[in-house]
């Protein structure tokens, strides 16, 4: 059966998502990007943007294994851009250009309705209104037998955990204290949850953390 998964989520040492203040020019918030320092080192990051070279290391190999396989991917809206309320037009087609990086159907939650999208690389976003648990059920089907990926932001990831509907979080601790921002796991109690770290192994850049459910 398929898992829900959460892969390379960035987090700074202080638990934070993301930084303060998201919008048009601060997509990751206010100093988010030093979040994903050790993704933008990579030859997965640099080939993604069309690039030669970058790091092959271990940061490298767990972020490929991270973007690869995935029956499904689901987003909060603010991942899907910076638009708030009802939906002025249909311009907007998200961070990526026309080739997002995840060619899979992607659900995106949000409260306003727009038909799908499709884009190139076998990427369709479909707009979820119905709450978490319909996305999921949305995703479940289209992935059939392989993985699903909460893709974040935090606000998603902390819905999907206080429901119990995570299977592993894997966890890019990144060197860095934000001091603010959003939150990841504060005031969730990860033990009471059922989960446990299964492991950490220590990347260039990175410590990554898998966490799980306990037997």
């Amino acid at each position: 059966m398929s898992k829900v998964r959460v892969m390379s989520f960035a987090v700074s040492i202080d638990g934070y998502g993301a930084g303060p203040n998201q919008d048009l020019q601060n997509p990751l918030g206010v100093r988010g990007p030093e979040l994903m320092a050790w993704f933008f080192q990579t030859r997965v990051w640099r080939k993604m943007q069309g690039l030669d070279g970058g790091e092959t290391g271990i940061d490298n190999e767990l972020a490929e294994q991270s973007m690869s396989g995935m029956g499904a991917w689901i987003l909060g809206r603010n991942m899907f851009g910076p638009v708030r309320g009802p939906w002025p037009d249909e311009n907007w087609k998200g961070w990526w250009g026309d080739e997002p990086p995840y060619h899979t159907p992607t659900f995106v939650l949000t409260h306003h309705a727009r038909a799908p999208l499709t884009m190139q690389g076998g990427t369709e976003f479909r707009f979820v209104t119905e709450g978490i648990h319909a996305a999921l059920e949305q995703a479940r089907a289209a992935a059939g037998e392989r993985d699903i990926r909460i893709g974040g932001g935090a606000s998603v990831i902390r819905q999907y955990l206080l429901a119990g509907l995570i299977d592993e979080l894997h966890l890019a601790v990144q060197p860095v204290l934000l001091g603010s921002g959003e939150s990841l796991l504060g005031g969730i109690d990860m033990h009471a949850l059922g989960y446990e770290c299964k492991r950490h192994v220590a990347g260039e850049r990175a410590m990554h953390v898998f966490i799980g459910r306990r037997a």
